[in-house]
């Protein structure tokens, strides 16, 4: 049994402790970003040289993950599941190996690309029967927009892919993106609503068919506890990242959104992007399992970064603001 599943078995037995905090490094931004996923490349003086690093650079950051331990889920393209299968990467790892198997619309990110001020189109690259020899785990991503005909097109997909899944095999955990843009919710707050959706787009499935945890947006203290409290043994609250933000956003985030009820973390920028991947991974352990405030991480991380050698993106006074408002909420 991988480290995920023990620590699924105690948080739905009603025996979670802060060391069962499920974190995953989300490396699977090329099926969004394209060639741009790795990041600019930088002279030694930290300037861009116009010019993007390559795939491997992203791969490679993978590797290092992988080796830290840190992690307990590595959600990739299936591209990239396939290279690490190559490398035997996670042949005797305790780490999970997942696999994004849609790419809807709303997460197209080619430079210049207008997609994401658009309703998602569903759409899967991913053929599950090239995913399922390199992973049991798949992650399916929806947005709901209070739409009947988009809603009702996203849900007969999902429910399209259960039953794909469920011929090879294949568990999931479902990701709800926030849209991209203001939704008409007619007086309601939008956090109440998209709770009521999700709720309500999995109360017809079989224990067999559903979602092993969700990916969601963190949209406040209220929201999240209102979520994460619902159904505790059945419906397992994560949050997704989002943009890069300083550390302090980073650390906060996870720190808040364990505390109210939530039991995942799927971060991609807000790793991948970091000055390291693995010390922004360690300072995120840190604030769950001993309870040390974000800002007090955010020291200890840029303290490690000086004892490698690495010049941080932000002085320490600017990496330890809260630049993110639904974070602030908490701060009151």
């Amino acid at each position: 049994m991988k480290r995920l599943d023990e620590k699924l078995d105690r948080i739905r037995s009603g025996h979670y402790q802060r060391t069962d905090f499920i974190i995953a490094d989300a490396k699977d931004a090329d099926m969004s970003f394209g060639a741009a996923v790795a990041g600019p490349e930088l002279d030694e003086d930290g300037a861009p040289t116009g010019r993007m690093k390559t795939l491997q650079a992203y791969r490679d950051d993978m590797l290092r993950v992988i080796e830290s331990d840190l992690v307990d889920i590595m959600l990739t393209s299936v591209s990239g599941a396939e290279f690490l299968a190559a490398r035997h990467a996670l042949d005797d790892s305790p780490i999970t190996q997942a696999i994004r198997v849609n790419d809807s619309s709303d997460i197209w990110n080619p430079r210049g690309a207008n997609y994401k001020h658009l309703p998602a189109a569903p759409f899967r690259t991913a053929r599950l029967d090239r995913v399922r020899p390199l992973a049991d785990l798949g992650l399916y991503a929806i947005s709901f927009y209070n739409d009947l005909a988009i809603d009702l097109d996203t849900l007969e997909r999902y429910a399209e892919f259960r039953d794909d899944a469920a011929a090879v095999g294949l568990r999931h955990f479902l990701e709800v993106f926030n849209p991209q843009f203001a939704v008409d919710t007619h007086g309601a707050d939008f956090a109440d609503y998209n709770n009521d959706a999700i709720v309500r787009c999995l109360a017809g499935v079989a224990t067999a068919d559903r979602p092993i945890f969700l990916k969601a947006v963190y949209n406040g203290p209220r929201s999240t506890e209102a979520l994460a409290g619902f159904d505790p043994a059945n419906l397992i609250v994560g949050i997704l990242g989002g943009a890069a933000g300083t550390t302090r956003d980073t650390l906060e985030l996870v720190q808040q959104a364990e505390r109210h009820g939530a039991r995942v973390a799927l971060f991609g920028r807000k790793v991948y992007f970091a000055e390291h991947s693995v010390e922004i991974l360690r300072a995120m352990r840190l604030v769950i399992e001993e309870d040390i405030t974000s800002e007090e991480a955010t020291r200890v991380y840029h303290d490690s970064l000086a004892k490698l050698g690495i010049r941080p993106k932000r002085p320490l006074a600017d990496d330890l603001e809260i630049t993110e408002a639904v974070l602030q909420e908490d701060m009151r």
